[in-house]
């Protein structure tokens, strides 16, 4: 552990002007707060926040941050407050500390929500101030060194799962590749005790059986570059156990079909000398295709930079290369970290950079705690692709991204507004999977909006949160139209006309927040309707007969099927059937028609007459098709298909026997009638035995 002279005297080589009495302040206030308290390990509990502060002292961070990583834990761990801080620290360190300190337990909370809350909170705090980030990767970093003093099994497992799923990919996003590899190292360890044990035994058999092979390789490279009057400094070194791992997980292959776990770096003096020694290493030894990638070019969205390329040595063995210059691998190793380093005029990090943006937008649009836990994990933890725009802006999406992804990678308004998309020039549908170089041009609609349907292949945390968010708003003000329908058939059995001063006292009464929210509880079936007349008109249901048949039916016209009201399978009911609608608690309104089997099974619900409503147009229907078993009879169907404007949606073989061959088809139809006319001309046609519709 760091004495209290070693942790100034480190602050103080680098940063002169730092202020000695407030670092002893901040040393002595975090060893009395936190007083007799023990890890884990037996180690009085101060030692964890000084070894923090020793870790952002190696990245030379401001004296903000230094105090930050002392006292990051005593709010949470002692009964020192937040307003404490401030009183003696400053509004500066009072609001990092903030940042980095954990919401307080709360028993009614699931663990997903905890950790939820936890890092929404989190995520918020970094938006402002990236040096919360840097104290909280450090702290976790600290955390997994002395994991193994943990004597839970299973909290040890979950400590390094977290720290797998968030923490090491949160790392990778701000380039401290560093903090990442320990990281995945050490929850590696834990994750799959296993497979971490055989794969480190590997590397040091063959460690011991190579007698410094890895010296001779890294001297060969560096002789070749000499003699094309390069001056490099070159390493080597085996490649990470949980990346070799990771490798043999994804190709399904053995530890001995890996055959490159031996990586090199070539350290230049300029960009120039970068591409100079990549033609030196091309021409002495055989380039593997496909293998070569210009991170200097085109760095990646955490600014590393470097090139990559893998050449085939002596024997057939297969090595990694990255070549960079010494001023890309201090940044590549401590990414943003080391952009942030003590700066005498003590700029103020911005933490504002895109990919933060857009976690912010995430956990502004996600609805509970597995959603936010789902979309931070997809926007932060995938391997990458490049796409462009017809401009040439770059965009960096996960791999698996379409164009809906990269939609709302530009903009969330272009994301919401995409009916088509152009890739490469040529028109692509909107799930088409992306590629590293597509240029890619949104084409967008001004009445569009985001489609449900979406969900089903976009990969981006940013896509599926804004997707989501802008179903539940049309979903919540479609129900609340049901609901507004709902209330004048109430208000209308009440005794007294109901006004406006009324309503304003019924949602008081109820609890809501506006006289919206009471319209959507009533359209969501969250409210009975004797309740809302109690509070209508209170005294108003004493001694009331049970609710009278609707005189009216509610008009569905105008509502988006799977939104305001969904379609049930059962029956399929398009525009000119007789429907009604069960209302399910909590889950909108399901329409059947009302000669709908199904019907049975909902006594307990709450019953609806619906209507279609003047001009309903377009819906599913479902018709059953017995075709002979002969060429052409099915291209005959889909002709008549075709003559009667009707689209296929879905076509299922559900039977085969001979001489018949039995379809159940989706068609999209605007109303019974087209639906009509459509069986008909099936049953007049030689090629079908029989149509019926489901």
């Amino acid at each position: 552990m760091l004495r209290q002279y070693e942790l100034v005297e480190r602050v103080k080589d680098y940063a002169p002007d730092a202020d000695e009495a407030l670092l002893n302040r901040a040393y002595v206030y975090t060893v009395q707060k936190h007083g007799s308290q023990k890890r884990a390990s037996g180690d009085p509990y101060f030692s964890h926040p000084v070894e923090v502060a020793g870790l952002m002292t190696d990245l030379k961070l401001d004296q903000e941050t230094i105090i930050t990583a002392l006292l990051h834990d005593t709010v949470e761990d002692t009964l020192a407050t937040i307003q404490d801080i401030e009183k003696n620290f400053g509004p500066d360190v009072a609001r990092l500390v903030d940042g980095v300190t954990k919401l307080s337990k709360i028993e009614q909370m699931t663990d997903d929500e905890r950790a939820a809350e936890n890092l929404r909170k989190f995520l918020l705090a970094m938006s402002e101030d990236l040096r919360v980030l840097l104290v909280k990767l450090a702290d976790r970093l600290h955390n997994m060194r002395t994991l193994h003093f943990i004597k839970s099994p299973e909290k040890r497992r979950r400590i390094a799962r977290e720290t797998m799923d968030i923490y090491a990919p949160l790392a990778e996003r701000v380039g401290m590749y560093e903090y990442m590899r320990e990281m995945q190292l050490l929850a590696f360890e834990q994750l799959e005790p296993e497979a971490y044990a055989t794969i480190t035994g590997r590397l040091a058999q063959i460690r011991s059986q190579e007698g410094g092979q890895v010296d001779d390789i890294a001297l060969a490279i560096k002789q070749a570059l000499a003699e094309a009057g390069l001056k490099v400094e070159v390493s080597g070194r085996e490649k990470h156990p949980y990346s070799i791992w990771k490798k043999m997980a994804e190709r399904h292959v053995s530890f001995e079909q890996i055959t490159d776990i031996m990586a090199f770096r070539v350290l230049t003096e300029s960009v120039e000398d970068c591409y100079r020694a990549l033609g030196v290493l091309h021409t002495t030894w055989q380039f593997i295709p496909g293998r070569y990638k210009d991170y200097i070019s085109t760095p990646k969205s955490n600014g590393y930079r470097s090139l990559h390329t893998a050449l085939i040595y002596e024997n057939s063995m297969r090595m990694e290369v990255q070549v960079r210059t010494r001023e890309m691998h201090r940044l590549n190793e401590f990414g943003l970290a080391a952009h942030w380093a003590y700066k005498q005029g003590g700029t103020r990090p911005d933490g504002q950079v895109g990919w933060l943006r857009d976690l912010i937008e995430i956990v502004d649009a996600s609805h509970d705690a597995d959603e936010l836990l789902e979309n931070t994990k997809l926007a932060i933890y995938q391997d990458r692709i490049f796409a462009f725009t017809p401009k040439g802006a770059l965009f960096q999406l996960p791999k698996g991204a379409t164009p809906v992804d990269f939609a709302f990678a530009v903009h969330t308004d272009l994301g919401a507004q995409a009916v088509g998309a152009k890739i490469n020039g040529r028109h692509m549908p909107l799930r088409t999977e992306l590629h590293n170089g597509d240029v890619v041009e949104i084409i967008k609609g001004s009445h569009s909006e985001p489609q449900l349907s979406w969900l089903g292949f976009v990969v981006t945390g940013k896509a599926r949160a804004s997707i989501r968010r802008a179903v539940r708003a049309k979903e919540r003000a479609e129900v609340a139209q049901i609901g507004h329908k709902l209330f004048d058939h109430i208000a209308d059995r009440l005794p007294a006309k109901i006004g406006k001063k009324a309503i304003r006292a019924a949602v008081d009464r109820l609890g809501f927040e506006d006289e919206d929210e009471l319209m959507y509880a009533i359209g969501a079936a969250k409210i009975k309707d004797r309740e809302v007349m109690e509070a209508l008109v209170p005294g108003s249901t004493v001694d009331m007969p049970e609710p009278e048949k609707q005189e009216r039916a509610i008009s569905i016209r105008g509502l988006t099927p799977g939104v305001g009201f969904k379609l049930a399978e059962c029956c399929h009911p398009v525009p000119g059937d007789r429907i009604v609608g069960l209302r399910h608690p909590g889950e909108g309104v399901e329409v059947h028609t009302i000669d709908c089997l199904e019907l049975a099974n909902g006594v307990d619900a709450d019953w609806v007459d619906l209507s279609w409503g003047e001009r309903s147009q377009g819906a599913t229907g479902r018709v059953r098709v017995v075709l002979y078993n002969r060429p052409g009879t099915l291209a005959e169907v889909a002709g008549i298909f075709a003559k009667n404007h009707a689209n296929v949606m879905n076509l299922v073989l559900s039977h085969r026997d001979d001489p018949f061959h039995t379809y159940e088809v989706d068609l999209e139809v605007q109303d019974l009638a087209h639906l009509t006319r459509i069986i008909s001309a099936l049953r007049a046609s030689d090629a079908l035995a029989e149509a019926s519709r489901m």
